[in-house]
């Protein structure tokens, strides 16, 4: 617009502007282009529905991908809003304090390119990653240290690329108080995985359970990307970035320990159990017991924290079914309780213990009540034993170790189970629990606030379903053959006696008793 405006037709425009953030933006920002320099701000049609949101909605969370402009238009907003609002507090936080700053610089940027006759408000203090209006409103860069904006009443908090800020879900809590006054958010980020505060606030603000408005803005909303373009940018690119940057995927952007295929794969199998029991009703069953299949047991007892759950899996061992779970939170004695009952229910199934502090004292518990089948290990080697063999072994112990040594391998275990499809999971839990076990430093653990007791009792079970206790019985069953032959060979050659103890009809016995022997442990040496 001419600069050669009469004092009527420039108050009309401030009038106008301070009414519509959009035409403020479209008519009067400048942003510096890379390789045009300063250039007007020409927004898009899915950036002016994004200004709409911000005037509709306090709060605001904003799935997208790079590249879209969504800082720009954010900090042209702040802009505006600093103009035409007296005693606005705006504060910029990121997962690095030179990007909020960035935003902020931005923000800057486009007050000192407005026409003169426009900055009806002028920068009066300047420190570089902050500044004040001569209109009492101000805009700062925050870090993400836990008193970031808490002793403040803000106007609007901008949180920028939030799903890679660590901590968020501390710093929201302190923060929150500070917007209580009617304050705004605008939170967006691209996808970084499951779990994180990003992830939940948007999952919960599409469920209509927060406050927070979501958007999702993926690489294509833009007008000028085609196919053609997204060939090009993502030639370079891992399934894992393209989820990421372009595609707003949470589930493949993140650096889980199962594969967001595989997820989603387990997804398709979710059934609902066709039985709840207990006294919590959290036994969950999707088969009845079956006398002609083998069961196995593997709990994960908790460390005794409020966030913490016992858990366990029943698992039908042919075919590698889970078939039943349960994930509670009750004392010992009422896990020993259920324990003890669901395992005799289900034939006695194989009891696999996590050994932990607590593990120890239901281990005990369950020896006190006799229960005949509970899994023994030496400790070391982590072989299986059973209880007999256990009582003439000094370095014996009741059920499973997870130490250092044993949890890099149990896990890949269950990794390679669930890739191959080797096992079958019906449960929504477990696979809840998949989204957010992430890698974290090189280590395989649940993010922050989350839980990982069904997945370890799950990588538990893998490993000795797959290790331990197919090694150990083919080795029993090796032995006893060779015994056996041994025996059956030695008697032939000392009597033809019917009656007598190497008679040629107890010699049928043997091997008809040694076959049945191989046919009930088939399960255990398939493959």
């Amino acid at each position: 617009m001419s600069s050669g405006l009469s004092r009527k037709e420039i108050v009309k425009e401030i009038i106008k502007c301070g009414k519509d953030s959009q035409y403020f933006i479209n008519n009067y920002a400048k942003i510096a282009h890379p390789m045009h320099g300063l250039i007007p701000f020409k927004t898009y049609p899915f950036q002016d529905e994004l200004l709409g949101d911000f005037d509709d909605y306090r709060f605001n969370v904003i799935l997208k991908g790079r590249q879209l402009g969504i800082s720009t238009i954010t900090a042209a907003y702040i802009c505006w809003m600093l103009l035409f609002y007296r005693d606005k507090n705006v504060l910029v936080i990121a997962t690095k304090f030179q990007t909020a700053a960035n935003l902020v610089k931005k923000v800057k940027s486009m007050m000192l390119y407005l026409p003169p006759w426009l900055q009806i408000a002028s920068i009066k203090i300047d420190n570089r990653t902050s500044f004040v209006l001569t209109n009492g409103s101000e805009v700062k860069a925050s870090s993400t240290s836990g008193d970031a904006g808490r002793s403040e009443a803000l106007s609007l908090l901008v949180i920028d690329e939030a799903a890679h800020v660590e901590g968020l879900d501390d710093l929201w809590t302190g923060l929150y108080p500070t917007l209580s006054t009617g304050g705004r958010c605008i939170a967006l980020s691209t996808p970084n995985g499951v779990g994180n505060w990003f992830h939940k606030t948007y999952v919960e603000a599409e469920s209509g359970v927060n406050d927070f408005h979501p958007v999702v803005l993926p690489w294509d909303v833009h007008p000028e990307r085609d196919e053609a373009w997204f060939i090009k940018e993502t030639r370079n690119m891992s399934a894992r970035q393209i989820a990421q940057e372009l595609e707003c995927n949470f589930n493949a952007s993140g650096e889980t320990v199962i594969s967001a295929d595989d997820i989603n794969r387990l997804y398709d199998g979710i059934t609902e159990p066709q039985y709840r029991l207990g006294f919590d009703r959290n036994l969950w069953l999707w088969e009845q017991y079956d006398a002609s299949c083998t069961y196995l047991l593997v709990a994960d007892v908790a460390r005794g924290d409020a966030a913490d759950y016992s858990v366990f899996h029943i698992i039908k061992l042919e075919t590698m079914e889970v078939i039943g779970e349960y994930q509670g939170k009750p004392n010992l004695e009422q896990f020993a309780t259920i324990l003890d009952n669901t395992g005799k229910e289900f034939g006695e199934a194989m009891l696999v213990v996590e050994n932990n502090s607590l593990g120890i004292s239901i281990l005990e518990k369950l020896q006190e009540r006799e229960y005949p089948n509970i899994y023994f290990s030496i400790k070391g080697t982590h072989e299986y034993i059973t209880e007999t063999q256990a009582q003439g072994i000094n370095n014996s112990v009741p059920g499973f170790t997870t130490s250092s040594k044993t949890r890099p391998l149990i896990i890949a275990k269950m990794e390679e189970f669930v890739r191959n499809q080797l096992i079958t999971i019906y449960s929504s839990r477990i696979i809840g629990e998949f989204k957010t076990f992430i890698w974290s430093n090189n280590r395989a653990q649940a993010m922050r606030s989350y839980n990982d007791d069904l997945v370890m009792a799950l990588a538990i079970a893998c490993w000795v379903r797959d290790t331990a206790l197919t090694v150990n019985q083919r080795d029993m069953e090796y032995n006893r053959a060779m015994v056996g032959s041994m025996k059956v060979y030695s008697n032939n050659l000392n009597t033809t006696i019917p009656g007598m103890k190497g008679h040629r009809e107890n010699h049928s016995a043997r091997l008809k008793e040694q076959s049945q022997q191989y046919q009930d442990f088939i399960w255990l040496i398939k493959g």
